[in-house]
Order: structure tokens, then C-alpha cells, then sequence
């Protein structure tokens, strides 16, 4: 039997996560999942990719507030609901190539963040009066919305996966990798490994989910999600184990490690780790 074995959200972009035991699922997704974000003096996106201490800024709710820590840093409290929180200045923000106008979350958290990454950033959260529609091509057609995620509103990864994968490192002498590594919403036990590619419609509880494309990975798996740091003996890690056999000719070779998710059914139902979960095959 498959089940439902980790929930985890990340309300900024490219920063640390948090594992949940039980949420609801909107048609975003898990709500404020990706719904804060850094960007430049141009309002485009920060990610791990050029700055790994991102790693490093822990998200908390605490009652109706977001609560920042990060190494070297006091605390900073932000409002997470409410007027206050969607009280900010219209900012254009731009996401790979989608531009859509955000709310600037003020002087005192740009300041901090800046403090904390050495320049000039600024934190914006999503605008609940905008949408960004994801990519059609891969939803055969099917609208659906995302905040500032990638592209999609949910990633899934199996369980079984990663455990191919780490053996495949240890067996070259790498260390193994957590799951945080790869950043997934929602982790499935019980499928074989990779059989996620090949799964179309995922049912927990009255939820449907529909896995529409693979992911294709950058080296942000190559991060210690706890430092920053890259593992100075084996910096091209996973990459280079993953070139060797999961090249994917659908997103022109990239190598692809969980598949991209929407929200096809059963919005506003709830999912709690330790659920059933059914699959249909896509062929």
C-alpha cells in the first residue's frame, strides 16, 4: 500500500522548509507554500542557485505571524494574515518568465534580508489579487495556478526514489542525501522507484492530484540545506549519478528527479501524513 509519508511547505522561496503533519489543499496547492519570495533592485527572483545561504532563513508561524531566524540575525516578525499583511506597496516581480505584480513587505524587512545576504534585496509576498497561470503545454490544456514556485503549484517525489539514488552514491563512496535536498511538497511511500513518472492521477482522501511534469533538477540538491555549503569532496553530487541514467529527452535532456503536480480535484479537501493513497497509471 502507497501512503502519504511527509508534507512540507516552503513559505519563501528558495528558503528552509517546514514538515507538516496535515493541511488542506487549495487550488494553489498547499496555501502559503512559496508565497513570500526575494528579489533583486529589478524585481527579479533570488533562488539558492546564486545564493546558497538561503538555505540558512528559517520560516516559523508563530500564531498569525511569520517568524524569520537566520545565522548572525535577531529575529524578524511579519504579519502572515490580515489587513496588515496584505497592506504593501504593488511591486513588479519577475519568476523565470512570468511577471506579476507583488506586495513589498516594507523598509524593515528588505533591510534585514539585505543585512543577512550582503545586498540590496527586497521580500515581496504574493498579490492574493493576481494569478500566474502555469504552462498549459504540460497540463494538456488544464488551468491551473501557482504562486512563485517554479512553474507549478505541488512537487512530488516517492520515497523509493531517493533510496535508488542513494545507492547509487554510496556505492561511488558520496554520502547519502535527505529528501529536503530536493525540495517536494509531498513525499510517497510504497511505489517502486521512479514510478512516479509514470503515475497520472494521484487520490488521497477526496483529493486528486494530476502529475504533469517531470522535474527537471539544478544543482540546488548539491546544497546542505542545513549550512549552505556544497560537500567540498563532492561538489557535482547528485548531478553527476543522476546524468547517468535519468537524462529526459521531454525537457531537452535535463536531468529529472520528481514530477510536477496540480490540483485536479477535491479542492479544499484536507491530506495528513499516514493517508492511503491510489494512483493510475498514465499509459
Amino acid at each position: 500500500m502507497s501512503i502519504l509519508s511527509a508534507i512540507h511547505l516552503y513559505p519563501i522561496k528558495s528558503c528552509a522548509g517546514l514538515s507538516l503533519t496535515r493541511t488542506q489543499i487549495g487550488p494553489l496547492g498547499l496555501a502559503l507554500d512559496r508565497h513570500w519570495m526575494l528579489v533583486d533592485h529589478q524585481g527579479r527572483f533570488l533562488t539558492q542557485r546564486n545564493h546558497p545561504q538561503m538555505a540558512c532563513i528559517v520560516p516559523a508561524f508563530e500564531g498569525e505571524r511569520l517568524v524569520l531566524r537566520a545565522p548572525g540575525m535577531p529575529a524578524l516578525s511579519l504579519a502572515a494574515q490580515g489587513e496588515e499583511a496584505e497592506a504593501g506597496a504593488v511591486l513588479p516581480v519577475q519568476v523565470w518568465n512570468s511577471r506579476v505584480d507583488a506586495l513589498d513587505q516594507g523598509p524593515v524587512a528588505a533591510q534585514w534580508c539585505s543585512d543577512y545576504l550582503g545586498e540590496a534585496v527586497r521580500l515581496v509576498r504574493f498579490n492574493p489579487a493576481a494569478a500566474r497561470p502555469c504552462s498549459t503545454r504540460w497540463t494538456e490544456g488544464r488551468q491551473a495556478y501557482t504562486q512563485f514556485s517554479d512553474g507549478y503549484p505541488l512537487l512530488v517525489i516517492g520515497q523509493a526514489s531517493l533510496d535508488d539514488l542513494n545507492a547509487r552514491l554510496t556505492a561511488k563512496g558520496a554520502p547519502a542525501l535527505g529528501m529536503e535536498r530536493f525540495r517536494p511538497n509531498l513525499v510517497i511511500g510504497g511505489l517502486e522507484a521512479y514510478d512516479e513518472d509514470h503515475i497520472s492521477t494521484l487520490t488521497l482522501g477526496q483529493v486528486q492530484l494530476r502529475l504533469v511534469k517531470p522535474c527537471a533538477r539544478c544543482p540546488v540538491p548539491g546544497i546542505d540545506q542545513r549550512t549552505g555549503l556544497r560537500d567540498a569532496r563532492w561538489p557535482d553530487e547528485p548531478l553527476d549519478t543522476l546524468a547517468a541514467y535519468r537524462a529526459d529527452p521531454r525537457v531537452d535532456g535535463g536531468l529529472t528527479f520528481g514530477q510536477n503536480a496540480i490540483v485536479s480535484g477535491g479542492e479544499g479537501g484536507t491530506i495528513e501524513v499516514g493517508q492511503a493513497v491510489q494512483w493510475e497509471w498514465n499509459f
